[in-house]
């Protein structure tokens, strides 16, 4: 920091305050009773201002710079126009003491020995506010909310804009220690608004916004009278008792004295956005200083250290932009880095840090060594174990320790020095002196060696990396470039200030001078480009400048240099050129000019840096060829030209080779270019294969251009039938296609496979089974019908080949499975032989239809689980016992959920289709049926509250009470809560009886024993199973008989079907009805046997036990019977036919073939005529066939009962 005086104004009266002007063009001064308004460039006083009749104690200027203020010890304000205009005046009861501008709202606080005002141009009146202390400063805070004010008690009071204590902050000393300056730090950076306090105590101290004091108290020495802040915050002016001006660091270290004067200074001001700081002293002198800030710093490499904020050290890495900020709490004077040590001379002592070598890229220095003397000294080197001081003519090299081990006294005035590196503890320096001479010392020698003499001062100095070139600049700023050997100068250039070698390359250099940089390789010319700064280093393509305080790194393309070198033929040189940094369209050139100059190599090098795979093949096919003995550079660079698209100077090269190879390669360049009529002239001949080679290429180009027929076209006459069928596929012309496939042999299978393929891609199904059937590939015929869903066409070809049931019958099934005809999926599974998914599909089906209440279904799905159970045991023996297990269970399930939905309708829909005698059956046979484990959706509870309704409806109280009581153990919905409730309630007043007519319904047809209305399914005197109806649910007069043993179902069939020998005309006779296939009987009254009835004679003899005694009949009792009295359900293998004889002849009875559910005759008519098939298994009857789908089209599949 280096002061320098301005100007000096004399005003013979005390200076108590000054301000400037927010644009600093001028300063208004406080002086006696007068306020001067002086020019800031040179002090001159523009106008005095007259308006107080007592000393002028104070001025403020407003930050728009519209209005400034001065108080007086007249107790009064004036305020003034920047037109030096006074517009107001207002009063304090006392003397005022300080004035401030609010920076944001231009609201004045005026502050007085027992009071302080605000004022703003839009109140009308000032609101005062008391205090217990005298006012001696205040100051708004950046933001303009608070304001804090001095107090002569040692009390810094912190208030709001309206005049309300926030803040109260107590200094140590009390009264003793009067605040007699504040200001606030107009720092940007600072997260926190800073308060600096100066008292009378000779403190400077440093506050929050909160009353927290920042850091320690710094000792002045002396009464400090003003404070005030640079404009961005970096540095603090003061002045008082010492009558100096002494610069301080933001945080108080002090850094040294701006002026000296005579008298104390009451006043210091920073002009703003400057460095010049204007002070006023007690005998009325005013001074303006200017200060100037050197650069202190020093370059190693890329390695840059600098002083910032005067106490700090930066050091940066210019190349990857890593920062270090190492902290002094002194003022640094000189640094010096070399290498992985860096020296900072401070006031008093020197420090040598060094940085730690980690794995981490990241800056870590650390003080390693300390000489702690003071240094007067010029110039600071550091070396590896040494410290260089340089004092004028004196270079002394000290050691870590501080021992003075060398020193070397020069002729002349030393003017540059510089550490050019060596082994440590024996660096070389390279020294100029101001005689123009310029000397290498060496640290462990203690003679200077001369290396040049000049005429003039040295200004700058640098050496090669090879150590074999000088570089010198002179006092009149010109470059001398000599040979270090034989001390001739090689070439000098004008205008540099400063110059650096390249730290890796040996020929160039670049220097600076009246605002260009210049960059020189080898003795070709400057290349200039603009920039401003100083050269300090030039390393690879970074050139280091250090312009007024910053050191930056410039990327500098050496794109000039290189080309240079190109135009010299000089490929290796201009690559190591381009290796210092150049865009990549320079490389590409010096790769295209070292190509067409035959150097691979550098060719090679260059292609890499770029990534140009393409030319990289190139350039390795050449040398494999010249590695095989081929060394015709003309075809070499022929090549070259073809690949950079000089085609005529290719073919003219190939063409004087005069070679076949190089023909053929001529003939195919114009080929792929599509310059045919020059290909065909290179060829000079018609071979047939040479001309179909380019009707092919031609036919290429074609289908680049987007002429695909006339290429398909092409490329037929060329024999190049797949792209040919490529071409025509992909554009969808069919009727093209099937005119090539007709023409194509049958051998030809790839290709018409391929057409195949576009036909089935092009949707035509008949092209496509043509060309199929052509080849002869079935399979592929077989899978074109599954594709296209063409199953007509499928299943007839699988009848001719079922060696291929599975690859159609199981797409179908998926197919049928999608579209939610799952009854014929299940069947197209068995027909694929997958037995395991069709039962699968049918489980899912019944889970479904349980969960979604569609009980009606979930019985029809059992049942044909039942009946899949039962085709697995008949073809698996190894799992008849399981499967005959789940037919029984399958089947009961069944008929439970079929006889549940009739339930489930009832208690869920308001009306009913059922008869109450049915639905009363319904319930019954149910609750006779289930067992402790419910099957999942059927309720007990749906079931007893119908049955409940229906009894009481029909007269069966007995059993409705019975009804009533089960449902007040279970768990009710609230829809039938109150009508159990109701009904439990009213039923007793009802007899505890059934009806007789119920009762005799329930008589069994073998015994003629009359039944309770709630038991299980057999009699309970005789065991014999009751036949119920399927529609109805009443008791059928059908009694089951068992053949003896012996008899096999065909002999008892043709028994049975033989006529009966005789009968009595006086009785009706019994007659069968055919419906289809349906079995219908009707039995007339009784026949006159000769033998015993085996019926009769059971019926006559009262069992009465547990055990049940089946009916077994003979040859002769089976002889003696009539088809017509006769049922069989003629069950597949493995299950044997069941026979059952009506003792009723008046019932008509209907038998389904399928299911083998028995009817009432009338019932199945009627059920028949509203669903037109069997209401159990949904068998289709004939005559009422609905034409579905699955009907018409797969009526050849075979049922599956």
């Amino acid at each position: 920091m280096r002061p320098h005086e301005k100007w000096k104004e004399s005003v013979r009266e005390r200076v108590y305050d000054l301000a400037f002007k927010p644009d600093g063009s001028q300063i208004i001064i406080a002086a006696g009773q007068r306020v001067l308004v002086c020019d800031a460039k040179d002090g001159t006083i523009i106008q005095p201002l007259k308006g107080h009749n007592g000393t002028v104690y104070c001025v403020a200027y407003a930050k728009d710079g519209k209005r400034f203020a001065s108080g007086s010890a007249d107790k009064s304000i004036i305020i003034w126009t920047s037109k030096l205009e006074g517009i107001l005046r207002y009063t304090h009861n006392d003397a005022i003491q300080c004035v401030a501008y609010n920076p944001v709202t231009h609201q004045l606080a005026s502050c007085s020995s027992g009071d302080f005002g605000l004022w703003s141009p839009e109140q009308k009146s000032v609101s005062k506010t008391k205090v217990s202390s005298r006012i001696t400063c205040c100051g708004w805070t950046n933001d303009g909310q608070y304001l804090a004010l001095g107090m002569m008690n040692g009390v810094v009071s912190i208030r709001n804009k309206n005049g309300e204590e926030k803040v109260k902050i107590e200094r140590p000393g009390g009264s003793l220690s009067p605040i007699w300056s504040i200001a606030w730090s107009p720092s940007k950076d600072e997260h926190n608004d800073v308060l600096a306090v100066a008292d009378w105590g000779q403190k400077l101290s440093f506050y929050k916004l909160s009353g927290q004091q920042i850091r320690k108290d710094k000792t002045l020495n002396y009464d400090p009278c003003c404070i005030s802040y640079f404009s961005k915050g970096e540095y603090i002016v003061m002045g008082g008792s010492d009558k100096q001006v002494s610069l301080y660091t933001k945080d108080g270290v002090r850094l040294g004295t701006i002026g000296e004067h005579k008298a104390w200074v009451w006043t210091c001001r920073v002009k703003p956005d400057s460095n010049y700081v204007v002070c006023g002293c007690q005998d009325g002198t005013i001074y303006c200083y200017q200060l100037n800030f050197t650069t202190v710093h020093g370059l190693y490499k890329d390695c840059y250290a600098y002083r910032d904020s005067m106490t700090d050290v930066i050091v940066q890495d210019l190349i990857t932009e890593q920062k270090l900020r190492i902290k002094f709490c002194e003022l640094v004077k000189k640094i010096a880095i070399y290498k992985n040590r860096l020296a900072i001379q401070l006031p008093e002592k020197i420090n040598i840090c060094e940085l730690k070598e980690d794995n981490s890229s990241t800056l870590n220095y650390s003080i390693s060594k300390r000489i702690c003397k003071k240094f007067e000294c010029n110039l600071l080197v550091v070396c590896s174990q040494h410290i260089i001081l340089c004092q004028e003519k004196r270079l002394q090299c000290l050691s870590f320790a501080g021992v003075k081990e060398k020193e070397w006294v020069m002729e002349s005035m030393i003017r540059y020095i510089k550490v050019i590196g060596g082994p440590p503890g024996k660096e070389g320096l390279l020294v100029g002196l101001k005689n123009g001479a310029i000397l290498k010392i060496f640290v462990d020698n203690p003679f200077p060696i001369t290396l040049l003499k000049l005429s003039t001062s040295v200004r700058c100095l640098d050496m090669s990396a090879s150590r074999n070139k000088l570089a010198v600049v002179d006092e009149h700023n010109t470059l001398f470039v000599y040979d270090n050997n034989s001390k001739d100068l090689l070439f000098q250039e004008p205008n540099a200030n400063s110059v650096a070698w390249n730290t890796q390359c040996e020929d160039m250099l670049c220097f600076s001078g009246n605002g260009y940089l210049n960059i020189k390789a080898s003795n070709f010319p400057v290349h200039q480009q603009k920039m401003q700064g100083f050269i300090v280093g030039y390393n690879g393509s970074k050139i280091f400048c250090l312009h007024v305080y910053s050191m930056s790194a410039v990327e500098v393309p050496q794109s000039a240099p290189m080309y240079q070198y190109l135009e010299q033929k000089m490929f290796k040189e201009a690559y190591q050129i381009a290796c210092l940094g150049v865009t990549d369209s320079d490389w590409r050139d010096l790769a295209t000019e070292a190509l067409e100059g035959l150097d691979f190599e550098t060719a090679k090098k260059a292609f890499i840096r770029i990534r140009d795979l393409r030319y990289l093949e190139l350039i390795s096919s050449i040398e494999a060829r010249k590695k095989r003995g081929e060394n015709d550079n003309e075809m070499f660079l022929a090549d070259v030209y073809a690949f950079q698209g000089k085609f005529r100077e290719a073919a003219k090269l190939y063409k004087r080779s005069g070679h076949e190879p190089a023909m053929k390669k001529a003939v195919n360049m114009y080929a792929d270019l599509c310059m045919f009529e020059h290909a065909q002239e290179c060829a000079g001949i018609t071979d047939p294969k040479v001309s179909l080679k380019l009707i092919t290429k031609q036919a290429d180009w074609a289908k680049s251009s987007e002429e695909p027929r006339t290429a398909a076209e092409m490329y037929l006459s060329a024999g190049e039938h797949m792209k040919a069928i490529d071409i025509i596929g992909e554009h969808g012309w069919a009727d093209m296609l099937i005119g090539v496939a007709r023409k194509l042999d049958k051998a030809e299978r790839e290709l018409l496979a391929k057409c195949a393929v576009y036909f089935k891609k092009l949707g035509h199904h008949g092209y496509a089974s043509e060309t199929y059937s052509k080849m002869g590939d079935l399979k592929a015929l077989l899978q074109l019908h599954v594709e296209t869903s063409h199953w007509e066409e499928a299943i007839s070809l699988v009848k001719e080949h079922p060696q291929f049931n599975y690859d159609v019958y199981f797409p179908l099934a998926l197919w049928f499975a999608e579209n939610s005809h799952f009854d014929e999926a299940q069947e197209a599974f068995n027909k694929a032989g997958l037995h395991n998914e069709a039962v699968k599909v049918l489980k899912q089906l019944t889970h479904n239809a349980m969960v979604e209440n569609r009980f009606n279904d979930a019985a029809y799905y059992y049942w044909k689980l039942s009946m899949q159970c039962l085709d697995i045991a008949r073809e698996k023996e190894d799992q008849r016992k399981e499967m005959l297990q789940k037919f029984e269970s399958f089947q009961h399930l069944a008929e439970l959920y079929y006889v549940y939905r009739s339930i489930q309708l009832y208690t869920d829909e308001p009306f009913s289709s059922h008869m109450p005698e049915t639905l009363f059956n319904i319930c019954r046979f149910l609750l006779n049926n289930l067992t402790k484990d419910v099957p999942p959706g059927i309720s007990k509870v749906n079931t007893l509250f119908a049955l409940a309704k229906q009894s009481r409806k029909l007269g069966a109280y007995k059993l409705a009470r019975y009804a009533y009581e089960k449902l007040q153990e279970l768990h009710l919905p609230s829809r039938f809560r109150e009508s159990v409730e109701l009904g439990s309630l009213t039923i007793h007043f009802k007899p505890f009886q059934d009806s007789k007519e119920l009762i005799e319904d329930m008589m069994c047809y073998r015994c003629s024993t009359n039944n309770p209305l709630l038991q299980s399914s057999v009699c309970i005197n005789c065991r014999q199973p009751f036949i119920y109806s399927a529609s109805s649910y009443e008791v059928l007069p059908l009694v089951q008989f068992y053949l003896e043993e012996g008899i096999r179902d065909e002999e008892a069939l043709s028994l049975i079907d033989l006529e009966v020998p005789h009968t009595d005309e006086g009785h009706a006779q019994g007659h069968t009805t055919d419906r289809g296939v349906m079995q219908s009987m009707r039995i007339d009254d009784g026949l006159d046997y000769t033998e015993e009835d085996p019926f009769t004679a059971t019926m006559s003899f009262e069992q009465g036990g547990s055990t049940f005694v089946p009916v077994k009949v003979s040859r002769s009792a089976l002889r003696s019977m009539s088809r017509r009295d006769v049922l069989i359900k003629r069950w597949p293998k493995p299950l044997k036919w069941e026979y059952f004889r009506s003792l009723l002849p008046d019932v008509s009875i209907t038998m389904c073939p399928s299911c083998f559910k028995m009817f009432h005759s009338e019932d199945y008519e009627l059920l028949v005529l509203q669903h037109t098939r069997c209401p159990y298994c949904r068998r289709p009857i004939d005559g009422h066939n609905g034409s579905t789908l699955q009907q018409s089209r797969f009526s050849e599949f075979p049922s599956l009962s």
